[in-house]
């Protein structure tokens, strides 16, 4: 016969063991929803394997926009960069009306299995002349295309050649 202190000490033993599994449930099934954000750079660097979700975000490059379709849907292939890296993206449907060449953008979908190419399943674009998602800020940040001690992010098609110094003795 077990005393009390042996059955409370199995009951909590017990609700331990559910409590943990539950907990463990939980992180694995909010594991597969999870998308992580990485720059153009960050995908050279890192190689996310093929169909494995994640945000891809940065600025559409300028000149690289081509819409044509395909099965009787819009398809669109752009590029996406950073300043220091881009990588060509694919998109099948209808892009939002404020999805622009030289604009900040945020992809969510995979990498293809061959072609370095990013499959995209969404597209988000934001209004304003201004705005600009806060992970592709960061990523300008880290890159050093932008520090914002020396005025508004600078155009898209200045970034190849000239550092923040450089842009803003340009506007000043």
């Amino acid at each position: 016969m077990m005393t009390r202190k042996a059955r409370r000490l199995w009951i909590v033993v017990v609700c331990g063991i559910f409590a943990s599994t539950a907990t463990a449930l939980m992180l694995v099934a909010f594991r597969s929803s999870l998308s992580y954000f990485l720059s153009p750079q960050e995908v050279l660097v890192k190689h996310p394997r093929p169909g494995e979700m994640f945000r891809l975000g940065g600025v559409v490059q300028v000149g690289t926009v081509v819409m044509s379709h395909r099965d009787g849907k819009p398809f669109t292939r752009f590029r996406i960069t950073d300043g220091q890296a881009s990588i060509p993206v694919v998109f099948t449907g209808i892009l939002p009306d404020l999805f622009r060449q030289g604009q900040g953008v945020v992809t969510i979908g995979s990498m293809a299995r061959q072609g370095g190419v990013f499959r995209a399943d969404t597209v988000l674009a934001k209004h304003g002349a201004s705005y600009m998602p806060a992970d592709v800020e960061q990523a300008l940040r880290a890159s050093g295309k932008w520090n914002p001690k020396f005025g508004p992010a600078p155009n898209a098609a200045t970034w190849d050649n000239k550092t923040p110094q450089q842009i803003a003795a340009a506007k000043g």
